[in-house]
């Protein structure tokens, strides 16, 4: 974290491009897992896509009122 911290001070350009490609990188990882255990059932392609950003609603929403 520390190397974060200093990679973010001294050259904020790189630290917002590995951070968008990272967050991307996840993001892809996630949809293929929903893929892979959603393919079974036949459902349509953008299936593992609605899944996933409803499971992202579900977490915010129970954040919001956690506080």
């Amino acid at each position: 974290m520390d190397y974060l911290r200093r990679l973010q001070v001294e050259r904020p350009w790189l630290f917002w491009i590995v951070l968008f490609v990272a967050f991307w990188l996840v993001f892809r990882l996630v949809l293929f897992v929903a893929a892979v255990f959603l393919g079974p059932f036949g459902l349509p392609s953008w299936a593992p896509l609605a899944v996933v950003l409803g499971v992202l609603v579900l977490v915010a929403r129970r954040q919001q009122r956690s506080r």
